[in-house]
């Protein structure tokens, strides 16, 4: 069953639902213990919009952060030369937020996308970063495609799960954020909802990463050495037609550790229209979203954005509802 932990401390403190996953594989469709699963799995997003993915193929935590150090410490004039015309996917920095500090890489997955962007930052080559990040990327899609598939048979859907992955594709975001002075916390990362389909997230056990329930309370989120963080965002929501609601969360840092976070999205590919299938539309659920091209949708939001201090959210944002809401 799922499990909602409490920590007694400081009042109590509520925990993300916890699934395991360290048995399972694609080769044990429709066993019980894929259909307990399955359900553990529904009842998580529709409580949480994430949850806690314990998983036997985590990968070396060591080796992982050592090499994402390696990658921050090369100059910011390497480390700018990633440059992408998708919004989101190039390096970036924000005065207003700043101990933040991202990188990203599309199409992680694919061994020679992934050779492409570590020769921009190491022309002599760095083997051990290509096989580690590429080694990470492949672990965490081929999780991402196991959960969506069990998301799309808990709704009844699953003849389209060959289209709902052929829709999208991978983009793989490494992100440190440097310590904090301030006793009572920084902002590292303002509140907000991914925009994408779904994300995965490892990190290297520094805390910081904040989840917001349903009823506004923060979880501050602890993970255990052999797990991942499974999130779903608002391309989801549209898809699934309201059933699943994304997470708002933020990065809060205290003390003085660096926290090093990768995280895979699953994102939708231009040209490609995000729509509900019919079977999740009826009187009871009637149409939340008209069909949108998620590449269009993202570089509208990018543009309605002002970074500040306190909010990701200014007051003219283009969010997924006032874009193609019904």
């Amino acid at each position: 069953m799922v499990l909602i932990n409490k920590e007694m401390g400081f009042g109590s403190a509520l925990r993300l639902p916890t699934v395991d996953f360290s048995s399972l594989d694609h080769f044990k469709l429709g066993t019980r213990e894929w259909e307990s699963t399955k359900m553990q799995v529904r009842k998580a997003l529709e409580e949480y919009g994430c949850f806690e993915v314990v998983y036997s193929e985590v990968p070396n935590r060591k080796e992982m952060f050592s090499v994402m150090e390696d990658l921050f410490n090369l100059p910011l004039e390497t480390k700018i030369l990633n440059q992408s015309k998708e919004p989101f996917t190039s390096h970036q920095l924000f005065s207003a937020m700043p101990l933040f500090e991202s990188t990203g890489i599309n199409d992680a997955p694919i061994l020679e996308q992934l050779k492409k962007f570590t020769k921009l930052m190491w022309p002599q080559e760095n083997g051990v970063f290509s096989k580690t990040i590429h080694s990470f990327s492949k672990i965490t899609s081929e999780l991402d495609q196991m959960i969506r598939r069990m998301v799309l048979e808990s709704f009844g859907v699953e003849e389209y799960y060959d289209d709902h992955i052929n829709l999208t594709k991978y983009h793989l975001r490494l992100i440190k954020y440097n310590p904090s002075d301030n006793e009572n916390g920084d902002i590292g990362i303002n509140p907000h909802t991914d925009k994408n389909m779904t994300s995965i997230l490892f990190d290297n056990q520094i805390d910081g990463l904040e989840i917001q329930t349903k009823v506004g309370e923060w979880i501050t989120v602890k993970i255990s050495p052999k797990s991942f963080i499974f999130l779903i965002g608002d391309s989801f929501l549209a898809w699934t037609n309201g059933r699943l609601q994304p997470p708002v969360h933020r990065v809060t840092m205290r003390g003085n550790k660096v926290r090093y976070s990768l995280v895979l999205f699953s994102v939708p590919k231009g040209r490609h229209l995000v729509q509900s299938p019919k079977e999740l539309v009826d009187k009871d659920h009637p149409l939340l979203f008209n069909p949108f091209d998620y590449q269009e949708f993202i570089t509208t939001y990018a543009s309605s954005i002002k970074v500040t201090s306190s909010t990701m959210n200014c007051k003219r944002e283009m969010n997924l509802e006032k874009y193609c809401g019904v």
